[in-house]
Protein backbone atom coordinates (compact mmCIF):
# COMPACT_ATOMS: atom_id res chain seq x y z
CA UNK A 1 0.00 0.00 0.00
CA UNK A 2 1.32 3.32 -0.88
CA UNK A 3 0.85 6.47 1.23
CA UNK A 4 -2.08 7.63 -1.26
CA UNK A 5 -4.00 4.37 -0.51
CA UNK A 6 -6.57 4.55 2.31
CA UNK A 7 -6.77 1.25 3.98
CA UNK A 8 -10.50 -0.70 3.79
CA UNK A 9 -12.15 -0.16 7.02
CA UNK A 10 -12.87 -4.47 8.37
CA UNK A 11 -16.20 -5.34 8.00
CA UNK A 12 -18.41 -4.64 11.07
CA UNK A 13 -19.58 -8.18 12.90
CA UNK A 14 -23.45 -7.29 14.65
CA UNK A 15 -22.94 -9.09 18.06
CA UNK A 16 -26.35 -10.54 19.44
CA UNK A 17 -26.48 -9.63 23.47
CA UNK A 18 -30.05 -11.56 23.99
CA UNK A 19 -30.03 -15.00 24.89
CA UNK A 20 -33.83 -16.85 25.52
CA UNK A 21 -34.05 -15.47 28.96
CA UNK A 22 -34.27 -11.83 27.65
CA UNK A 23 -37.16 -12.90 25.39
CA UNK A 24 -39.27 -15.08 28.24
CA UNK A 25 -38.71 -11.63 30.57
CA UNK A 26 -40.14 -9.46 27.76
CA UNK A 27 -42.81 -11.87 26.74
CA UNK A 28 -43.87 -11.84 30.26
CA UNK A 29 -43.89 -8.33 30.56
CA UNK A 30 -45.94 -7.74 28.03
CA UNK A 31 -48.26 -10.07 29.09
CA UNK A 32 -47.69 -12.79 26.27
CA UNK A 33 -46.64 -15.39 28.63
CA UNK A 34 -47.95 -15.77 32.09
CA UNK A 35 -47.05 -19.03 33.11
CA UNK A 36 -43.06 -21.48 33.31
CA UNK A 37 -42.47 -21.55 29.76
CA UNK A 38 -43.17 -24.93 28.05
CA UNK A 39 -40.13 -26.84 26.42
CA UNK A 40 -41.23 -25.79 23.04
CA UNK A 41 -42.05 -22.17 23.95
CA UNK A 42 -38.72 -21.81 25.81
CA UNK A 43 -36.69 -23.31 22.20
CA UNK A 44 -39.06 -20.61 20.73
CA UNK A 45 -37.49 -17.89 22.72
CA UNK A 46 -34.28 -19.18 21.96
CA UNK A 47 -34.62 -19.00 18.39
CA UNK A 48 -36.37 -15.58 18.71
CA UNK A 49 -33.29 -14.01 20.17
CA UNK A 50 -31.05 -15.73 17.90
CA UNK A 51 -32.99 -14.77 14.99
CA UNK A 52 -33.83 -10.84 15.67
CA UNK A 53 -31.38 -10.09 18.76
CA UNK A 54 -28.88 -8.94 16.07
CA UNK A 55 -31.34 -6.85 14.67
CA UNK A 56 -32.14 -4.68 17.45
CA UNK A 57 -30.30 -2.22 18.55
CA UNK A 58 -31.26 -2.39 22.51
CA UNK A 59 -33.79 -4.48 24.68
CA UNK A 60 -36.63 -1.79 23.37
CA UNK A 61 -35.91 -2.71 19.86
CA UNK A 62 -35.80 -6.47 20.35
CA UNK A 63 -40.02 -6.26 22.30
CA UNK A 64 -40.72 -4.11 19.67
CA UNK A 65 -39.66 -7.07 17.14
CA UNK A 66 -41.37 -9.26 19.07
CA UNK A 67 -44.74 -7.06 19.21
CA UNK A 68 -45.01 -7.70 15.57
CA UNK A 69 -45.24 -11.53 16.22
CA UNK A 70 -47.98 -10.88 18.97
CA UNK A 71 -49.97 -8.05 18.13
CA UNK A 72 -51.53 -8.06 14.17
CA UNK A 73 -54.16 -5.76 13.71
CA UNK A 74 -55.00 -4.70 9.73
CA UNK A 75 -57.59 -2.49 10.52
CA UNK A 76 -54.90 -0.20 12.47
CA UNK A 77 -52.55 -0.89 10.00
CA UNK A 78 -54.74 1.28 7.85
CA UNK A 79 -55.14 4.12 9.06
CA UNK A 80 -51.45 4.24 9.18
CA UNK A 81 -49.59 6.84 6.16
CA UNK A 82 -46.94 5.02 5.74
CA UNK A 83 -49.00 1.72 4.98
CA UNK A 84 -50.79 4.30 1.99
CA UNK A 85 -47.35 5.35 0.94
CA UNK A 86 -46.39 2.06 0.41
CA UNK A 87 -49.95 0.83 -1.40
CA UNK A 88 -49.62 3.95 -3.82
CA UNK A 89 -45.86 2.20 -5.05
CA UNK A 90 -45.67 0.44 -8.13
CA UNK A 91 -46.86 -3.27 -8.25
CA UNK A 92 -47.91 -3.01 -4.54
CA UNK A 93 -51.69 -4.30 -4.98
CA UNK A 94 -50.56 -6.77 -7.70
CA UNK A 95 -47.76 -7.76 -5.22
CA UNK A 96 -50.10 -8.88 -2.40
CA UNK A 97 -53.04 -9.95 -4.83
CA UNK A 98 -50.05 -12.76 -5.70
CA UNK A 99 -48.77 -13.19 -2.28
CA UNK A 100 -52.46 -13.87 -1.24
CA UNK A 101 -52.63 -16.75 -3.72
CA UNK A 102 -49.39 -18.24 -2.17
CA UNK A 103 -50.31 -17.61 1.56
CA UNK A 104 -53.67 -19.16 1.55
CA UNK A 105 -52.10 -22.91 0.23
CA UNK A 106 -51.99 -24.76 3.14
CA UNK A 107 -48.70 -25.39 5.61
CA UNK A 108 -46.33 -23.08 7.55
CA UNK A 109 -44.72 -20.09 6.51
CA UNK A 110 -41.19 -21.54 7.04
CA UNK A 111 -37.86 -19.95 5.76
CA UNK A 112 -37.97 -22.69 2.85
CA UNK A 113 -42.06 -21.47 1.99
CA UNK A 114 -40.98 -18.16 2.59
CA UNK A 115 -38.36 -18.26 -0.50
CA UNK A 116 -40.81 -20.44 -2.49
CA UNK A 117 -42.86 -17.65 -2.21
CA UNK A 118 -40.14 -14.89 -2.74
CA UNK A 119 -39.20 -16.71 -5.76
CA UNK A 120 -42.64 -16.83 -7.19
CA UNK A 121 -43.19 -13.24 -6.81
CA UNK A 122 -40.16 -12.18 -8.18
CA UNK A 123 -40.68 -14.68 -11.42
CA UNK A 124 -44.27 -13.50 -11.68
CA UNK A 125 -43.93 -10.02 -11.27
CA UNK A 126 -40.15 -9.39 -12.74
CA UNK A 127 -39.91 -7.32 -9.70
CA UNK A 128 -37.41 -6.83 -6.63
CA UNK A 129 -36.40 -4.79 -3.87
CA UNK A 130 -38.81 -3.02 -1.71
CA UNK A 131 -41.10 -3.06 -4.28
CA UNK A 132 -41.82 -6.83 -3.98
CA UNK A 133 -40.64 -6.70 -0.29
CA UNK A 134 -42.15 -3.51 1.55
CA UNK A 135 -45.70 -4.64 0.56
CA UNK A 136 -45.28 -8.46 1.59
CA UNK A 137 -43.37 -7.55 4.89
CA UNK A 138 -46.06 -5.01 5.68
CA UNK A 139 -49.07 -7.10 5.16
CA UNK A 140 -47.59 -10.21 7.12
CA UNK A 141 -45.54 -8.59 9.63
CA UNK A 142 -47.14 -5.55 10.09
CA UNK A 143 -44.56 -3.04 9.43
CA UNK A 144 -42.74 -1.57 6.29
CA UNK A 145 -38.66 -2.37 6.62
CA UNK A 146 -36.04 -4.36 6.12
CA UNK A 147 -34.61 -7.62 5.87
CA UNK A 148 -35.48 -8.01 9.90
CA UNK A 149 -38.94 -7.73 9.65
CA UNK A 150 -38.32 -11.43 7.39
CA UNK A 151 -37.42 -12.81 10.48
CA UNK A 152 -40.45 -11.71 12.60
CA UNK A 153 -42.54 -13.08 9.63
CA UNK A 154 -40.76 -16.73 10.19
CA UNK A 155 -41.46 -16.93 13.55
CA UNK A 156 -45.04 -16.52 13.48
CA UNK A 157 -46.21 -19.73 12.41
CA UNK A 158 -44.75 -21.52 15.25
CA UNK A 159 -45.84 -18.97 18.00
CA UNK A 160 -49.25 -19.35 17.23
CA UNK A 161 -49.22 -23.24 17.53
CA UNK A 162 -47.57 -22.79 20.92
CA UNK A 163 -50.09 -21.55 23.46
CA UNK A 164 -48.86 -18.29 24.70
CA UNK A 165 -51.13 -15.91 26.90
CA UNK A 166 -52.02 -13.99 23.70
CA UNK A 167 -53.22 -15.67 20.30
CA UNK A 168 -50.87 -15.02 17.83
CA UNK A 169 -52.30 -14.83 14.20
CA UNK A 170 -51.10 -17.09 11.78
CA UNK A 171 -49.17 -15.66 8.20
CA UNK A 172 -52.79 -16.88 6.82
CA UNK A 173 -54.96 -15.14 9.20
CA UNK A 174 -53.04 -12.09 8.60
CA UNK A 175 -52.75 -12.14 5.28
CA UNK A 176 -56.97 -12.50 5.16
CA UNK A 177 -57.21 -9.72 7.88
CA UNK A 178 -55.32 -7.71 5.70
CA UNK A 179 -56.81 -7.94 2.44
CA UNK A 180 -60.15 -7.61 4.19
CA UNK A 181 -59.11 -4.54 5.89
CA UNK A 182 -57.76 -3.01 2.10
CA UNK A 183 -60.36 -2.26 0.58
Amino acid sequence: MNSNEIPEAPPQVTVNPFVAADVVDILRERGWLTAQPSPEQMAWCERAAAMLGSHAADRSGLADLLALVFHYDAAELMRQIQTHETMSRYAAREVLRQLARLILDDGPFTSERFKEVANALKENLEIRGRELFHPLRLALAGRVGEGGLDRVILLVDEAAGLGFATKVKTVRERMLEFCAALD
